[in-house]
């Protein structure tokens, strides 16, 4: 590991700190008893205080310094006195230990009396401080100049991804979004809880991947040599579960499928499903919109959101249309009665990419998708869903060739999904049979399973029933306006790192490495060939990246292969 010139000056305070028998990494407990965010609420002039957090900025003025810690709840001005701090003779621990020893970034705890200063601000005089804990990597702090400017932000979406610990430390806003993450969850919780629903915990491994149209994960367990595929949905442990007795359950769940990554995908999300016994999808609705409107409240305080260019209202109730009349609305064409062939035709005469995988539902899907769902701005409930498309819904009551079905569109994506469930195992069964046939013809997203355990539930019997499915980390996007699923998970999954150059290189040591972090290995003639640089420059490329340790020549026979080291 090659260290900045910064990272080994901290490590050198390290052992200066240690040479004063004072240890950087204290294990005792520190008495924290006030946040800063509370000390600034409830002032109160001389009240003792004892406080902790990172040191973000330091004014040394001699005798007298001034400093801003931060801490969990924000930050607060902290005023040290040599003379305060140390009584007696020795002043190590404020001409040494304070101002040559201490960074930004550091941990560190206080014991003072709070005071103001002259113009106004609320701070600390502090009586007694401890380093915590020693930061040996500087944080990426942004700097203002004199008239204000702020220069080297940490803005960079990968590297926020990241190092999410140091987006957080840095950009107070970013802990925001989480804030209101964790509010969203609890208003959902404390929603189901009064009406008396159950949270309950269901496999995240399971031998059949099943509730959902999705491309899973597979791993396998060594004990009982079997394969095993992470849940791409817990639809159908919940419904057992029903079957079981209980009249409502949910759960918040991590589902993973193996698919593409965008602005409003991950492979690790996290979605909300609830089951309710003797209910159907039009009470649902009710349910759902009346749930967002409560969540919507809890998390910012109205129903009204900006997000990106649109206000979105939460306000129950919400407009419900049928997906034939929208995809009527916007194309002009009728799904209504149309076999595969006709649909297929219709597709392509809309400029829709199709092939022979798809049956009717995909089709639909896609007409939809295409077409008519980038439309719906405010929450609109797209209803009763083409029989192919929902192979767990029960079937329509007036229209058998439909499902009692809604999505829940907002700003163009969808948000929730539900249904009446389907109980009866013998349909069941067929629809199961259906989805064979489609994963037979290369359908990817078709499941490829019957879960005959499932069935086997339902010829137990299952009461009338209604599901709701919320994607949470898009509900989330929503209630923040933000644009993308990254900035609302704190770890979102990442491409491998590349890796990085700590030192500087001349052009033509660049020249050579970027060649060579293409291919790892390559024959020192080629290289030379396709660096294209005078012999002199070569030469001196290569001895530069040698004694950089960047490079490596390995012989093999008669050959020569320039090696790109680890770093």
């Amino acid at each position: 590991m090659q260290l900045s010139e910064q990272e080994i000056v901290r490590r050198e305070k390290l052992d200066k700190l240690r040479a004063l028998g004072i240890n950087p990494y204290p294990a005792d407990l520190f008495p924290v008893d006030i946040y800063s965010k509370d000390i600034k609420k409830n002032y109160e002039e001389g009240k003792k205080v004892v406080i902790a957090g990172r040191l973000m900025r330091k004014k040394i003025q001699g005798k007298a310094s001034f400093a801003e810690l931060q801490d969990a709840e924000g930050r607060i001005q902290i005023y040290f006195n040599r003379d305060e701090i140390c009584t007696g003779e020795d002043k190590t621990l404020y001409n040494d230990v304070f101002k040559k020893l201490l960074d930004l970034g550091d941990f560190i705890g206080v014991e003072g009396e709070l005071f103001k200063t002259q113009v106004g601000e609320i701070s600390v005089m502090v009586r007694d401080f401890k380093l915590l804990s020693k930061a040996l990597k500087p944080l990426p702090l942004p700097k203002t100049d004199a008239e204000g400017k702020t220069y080297d932000e940490f803005n960079d979406p990968e590297l926020r991804y990241r190092q999410r610990y140091a987006d957080l430390v840095v950009n107070p806003h970013v802990k925001e979004v989480f804030v209101k993450r964790t509010k969203l969850f609890n208003a959902m919780r404390s929603f189901f809880n009064e009406a008396g629903y159950f949270e309950v915990e269901t496999p995240v491994l399971q031998p059949i991947a099943g509730g959902a149209s999705a491309r899973p994960f597979m791993t396998h367990h060594n004990s009982l040599d079997i394969p095993l595929y992470m849940r791409i949905a817990n639809e159908l442990y919940l419904k057992r579960l029903i079957v079981g007795g209980f009249d409502g359950v949910y759960e918040f769940s991590k589902n993973f499928r193996n698919e593409g990554m965008d602005r409003t995908h991950n492979p690790e999300f996290t979605a909300m499903e609830i089951y309710v016994a003797y209910k159907d999808y039009n009470w649902m609705m009710t349910f759902t919109e009346n749930l967002l409107e409560h969540c919507a409240m809890a998390v910012n305080g109205t129903t009204d959101v900006v997000f990106g260019e649109h206000q979105v209202s939460f306000k129950a109730p919400f407009a419900r249309v049928t997906m034939a009349d929208a995809i009527k609305h916007f194309t002009g064409f009728d799904i209504t009665g149309k076999n595969e062939d006709e649909l297929r035709a219709a597709a392509k005469d809309m400029g829709i990419e199709v092939d022979d995988t798809m049956g009717k539902g995909k089709l639909i899907d896609e007409m939809f998708g295409e077409k008519c769902e980038g439309n719906y701005i405010q929450p609109t409930f797209i209803t009763d869903y083409p029989k192919e498309m929902s192979p767990l819904c029960k079937e329509h009551r007036d229209n058998p060739e439909l499902t009692e079905r809604f999505e829940l569109m907002i700003c163009g994506k969808e948000v929730a999904n539900a249904y009446s469930e389907l109980n009866d195992p013998i349909d069941q069964r067929e629809r199961f049979e259906a989805q064979l046939k489609l994963a037979e013809r290369g359908d990817d997203e078709a499941s490829n399973f019957i879960d005959e355990d499932f069935l086997r539930a339902l010829e137990y019997g299952m009461p009338p029933t209604s599901g709701l499915g919320i994607g949470m980390d898009r509900l989330v996007m929503y209630l923040t306006n933000n644009q993308s699923i990254q900035e609302v998970l704190f770890f979102p999954q990442m491409r491998p790192e590349k890796k990085k150059i700590a030192v500087e290189l001349t052009d033509n040591e660049k020249a050579i490495l970027d060649i060579l972090q293409k291919e790892a290995k390559m024959d020192i003639a080629a290289l030379k060939n396709a660096a294209g640089l005078s012999g002199k420059g070569w030469d001196k490329g290569m001895k530069g990246l040698s004694k950089h340790n960047l490079i490596k020549v390995e012989v093999e026979g008669d050959v020569k292969n320039v090696v790109l080291q680890e770093v």
